[in-house]
């Protein structure tokens, strides 16, 4: 299942996701280490695709549905408190 996003918008602390259904989704950048590195204009340097967004020069592909899953950066193994 496809799921469209209208807008996306970047803050100094979040990723905003509009999606045509209406919800908005804010995830925080901690999630993704190389948007939260990156500058402003880095940032804001991205493609739309029918899957999700795309930063060529930094990199980085966020899915529509990996956010709905609450699904963070998956270049790098995350530890988990037991």
């Amino acid at each position: 299942m496809c799921i469209l996003h209208k807008t996306v918008r970047i803050d100094d602390n979040n990723l905003w996701v509009e999606l045509h259904d209406g919800r908005t989704l804010g995830v925080p950048l901690v999630w993704f280490p190389r948007l939260l590195a990156a500058t402003p204009k880095q940032r804001n340097d991205f493609e739309l695709s029918a899957r999700g967004i795309h930063w060529d020069l930094l990199d980085e592909d966020i899915s529509i549905a990996g956010l709905l899953a609450g699904v963070g950066d998956m270049t790098t193994h995350h530890y988990e408190a037991a």
